[in-house]
């Protein structure tokens, strides 16, 4: 294949990429919220997907396309080294300077590329039903900011609807001040539960 059409292809994959990823961007950002933004947007949170896939799904996509691109750029280089050395003497006549400069942005490059693996996140524990859980009224009550007296226990039960009234009765006489019941709003295991 000749060496000019194989640049015209990588570029066109290049900027299809690049379009794909920016495309992706604004569908995780917009139509597919965090669970923090639709909780800002809509009062309540929301799980959004589009065609099976949620934000997390369409993220690992993002993810691959990065990759892809990042390996076509390299190609990309590679492939017009002779022009960017040129265009770089030209620009850069002084030797001295034009190494300075190569090495600082041959630093740079490097540092942003690993910086997500030379950084410690913070990290705490959220708790049982804490975060991304299925726990859906705990995880309601931390998203608006509500606050839950030291006496309170959050108990996962697959269904509420399916304890007998004696148990709550029972909870009632042993001293229990009260029940709050909140559902998830996944698991229904009979109609009109």
């Amino acid at each position: 294949m000749d060496k000019s059409k194989l640049k015209f292809i990588i570029d066109a994959l290049m900027f299809l990429c690049l379009m794909a990823m920016a495309g992706l961007g604004f569908l995780m950002k917009y139509p597919l919220p965090s669970g923090r933004d639709a909780w800002a947007r809509y009062g309540s949170n929301r799980q959004f997907s589009w065609l099976g896939w949620d934000r997390h799904d369409w993220g690992d996509i993002h993810l691959y396309l990065a990759f892809t691109l990042l390996s076509l750029l390299v190609l990309h280089v590679i492939l017009h080294w002779q022009q960017i050395l040129g265009l770089f003497r030209r620009v850069v006549p002084d030797s001295r300077r034009r190494y300075r400069l190569a090495l600082i942005f041959l630093l740079l490059s490097l540092l942003l590329i690993y910086f997500p693996f030379l950084i410690t996140p913070d990290s705490k524990s959220r708790g049982r039903g804490g975060g991304r859980s299925q726990v859906g009224g705990a995880d309601a009550a931390g998203q608006g900011r509500q606050s839950y007296p030291a006496n309170t226990y959050i108990l996962r039960v697959r269904a509420p609807v399916l304890f007998p009234e004696k148990f709550y009765l029972n909870c009632f006489d042993k001293g229990i001040a009260g029940i709050i019941i909140r559902s998830c709003g996944v698991e229904r295991p009979c109609e009109g539960a």
